[in-house]
């Protein structure tokens, strides 16, 4: 039952990742444009959809799940205070909180790594 728990756990929280990094691809434009409005150079977008795509698909596969499950809970946490500060709108309380919630669970892979089956338990 570990390995299913393990497995399921990786592929709930790298989804959000992956999926968000493919939706920025396809809608580079308009992201670029709302990091932009949100105070964030858009010459920077590369280098989040790296973090998201490249970090989400780590997890996945169990990579160097510790150190991407660190990245990923900062990246989480800054993406919350940048772009989910207007606690005035219900729908952005909401996704801060989310963002919070998600970088405890992150925390708990750097904590206990990927687990089996993963490339970082291969061999074990």
């Amino acid at each position: 039952m570990d390995k299913l728990l393990n497995l399921a756990a990786r592929i709930l929280m790298a989804q959000i990742f992956i999926l968000s990094g493919i939706g920025k691809i396809t809608g580079y434009a308009g992201t670029q444009a709302y990091m932009a409005k949100m105070g964030v150079p858009g010459v920077l977008l590369p280098l989040v959809i790296l973090t998201e795509l490249g970090g989400g698909l780590a997890l996945l596969i169990g990579f160097q799940t510790k150190w991407v499950a660190l990245a990923l809970a900062g990246f989480t946490v800054l993406s919350a205070l940048i772009f989910h500060r207007d606690f005035s709108d219900q729908m952005q309380m909401i996704n801060f909180m989310k963002n919070l919630a998600m970088a405890g669970g992150l925390l708990l892979f750097v904590r206990h790594g990927a687990g089996a089956p993963s490339i970082d338990q291969r061999g074990r």
